[in-house]
């Protein structure tokens, strides 16, 4: 509802805009816009892109909804992002200095360079009119009513005003369940040249073929992929897969894709490592999820090349250290009948484990096994591994000092084990 919302105000913008008129029509909409953004509806990216359009074409008309915008939304765009505030204020200040003399009326450009410079040094005294208690009682009264839907998280739609204008063309992918075609991704950057433009449609081309050659081969998948692919952070990546709005086994595909891809690497990318833990920390499920997909990479070790290998050592032992997934995982190898690719994922994630990681927080680690009475044979196949491969091959791996620093840490773990199985007998 609010992006659909959303776009028509933004298009009605648009065209109002466009005619100069001299209605307050367009005040009121830039007014229904700023305040989605005051009710977290909408990201400040929207915003900052107006403000720059304005800045950007700089007549009478602008300045004024220059003005109502930074006097409604101006300090909570500062809290959200204080640089891109600092880069509009000096973009505003060249333009004041190039065309200020143009205007008849010089104190409205002076008055809202001050409101500028007031923002920047974040004196509210200086902005006339500033009464922040209508939003902020509202903003209350609307937090306690969604909090206990929402559960904290985000859910402000991160799009910029390109990709909304242009959405016939490229399809809404910040709507829930609004699949993504493949048309070419918009830059979110202000110099969109015909060369960038261009070069953003190839880039999204060669995803798509990337996707092909990964075998990426349900639209789902896909788009999931794509995601991925063309994220700027992990944060970016995370809210715009879970906008997917992909219910059961849909939802499971991220963490199958994700592992894939993380596998895939050359050299293993901690972004599938952070972007995992950010879902085990969103929700159990996902843990789970993560648990039976590495169960099933367990079944393919000795298929598995020695890239993808390495790289799922560096994901286990990460997910173990980080808490997201217990040493539990563990308990589908039979330490009865083991093979040589699981003893060299044994020993590899253990070794990992024992000498990248503190004593304290390898307590914790192995104490999350101990006094579970069905984890008992996951124990004694721990400790047996730890003292038979770990430590007695231990003088031929690496430096003279590592053997001792295994020993030590090992004894840590064993302990961390032993902990609530001897309270428990007591």
């Amino acid at each position: 509802v609010g992006a659909h919302f959303l776009e028509t105000v933004v298009r009605r913008f648009d065209e109002v805009y466009n005619i100069s008129t001299e209605s307050k029509e367009c005040d009121n909409l830039i007014a229904i816009v700023a305040h989605l953004y005051n009710f977290q509806v909408v990201h400040s990216v929207l915003i900052f892109d107006i403000l720059k359009l304005l800045v950007g074409t700089f007549m009478e008309k602008d300045i004024e909804l220059v003005l109502f915008v930074l006097r409604n939304v101006g300090f909570a765009l500062r809290k959200d992002d204080a640089l891109a505030l600092k880069e509009l204020i000096s973009e505003a200040q060249r333009k004041a200095n190039d065309m200020g003399t143009k205007f008849k009326d010089q104190t409205r450009v002076r008055f809202m360079l001050e409101t500028m410079l007031a923002l920047k040094n974040n004196d509210m005294r200086k902005i006339p009119g500033y009464d922040p208690e209508p939003v902020e009682r509202l903003r209350k009264l609307q937090r306690t009513l969604i909090h206990s839907i929402a559960g904290g998280s985000d859910l402000k739609l991160r799009v910029s005003l390109e990709n909304i204008l242009k959405a016939e063309q490229v399809g809404r992918w910040w709507i829930v369940g609004s699949s993504w075609s493949g048309a070419p991704m918009i830059s979110k950057q202000d110099e969109t040249t015909a060369k960038q433009s261009d070069a953003q449609g190839q880039f999204s081309h060669k995803v798509l073929e990337l996707a092909r050659k990964q075998r990426m081969n349900t639209e789902v998948r896909r788009n999931i992929f794509c995601v991925l692919m063309t994220s700027e952070d992990y944060l970016d990546a995370f809210e715009k897969l879970l906008r997917m709005g992909l219910k059961d086994k849909q939802e499971r595909e991220i963490v199958h894709v994700l592992v894939d891809c993380c596998l895939q690497e050359k050299s293993f990318n901690a972004f599938y490592a952070v972007l995992g833990e950010k879902f085990c920390s969103q929700d159990r499920r996902f843990q789970m999820t993560f648990q039976f997909c590495l169960w099933d990479k367990f079944k393919e070790l000795s298929n598995l090349p020695s890239g993808a290998f390495t790289n799922l050592v560096q994901l286990l032992t990460r997910f173990l250290q980080r808490k997201c997934l217990s040493l539990s995982i563990l308990k589908v190898i039979e330490f009865g009948e083991l093979d040589k690719p699981t003893v060299r994922l044994l020993r590899q994630v253990l070794t990992k484990l024992l000498k990248e990681t503190e004593p304290e927080e390898i307590a914790s680690i192995f104490g999350r096994i101990s006094g579970i009475p069905k984890l008992g044979m996951l124990r004694e196949g721990l400790k047996l591994f730890i003292s038979h491969f770990l430590l007695k091959n231990s003088q031929s791996h690496g430096p003279t000092e590592h053997p001792t620093l295994l020993q030590e840490r090992a004894q840590v773990a064993t302990k961390a084990m032993e902990t609530k199985d001897a309270k428990l007998k007591l």
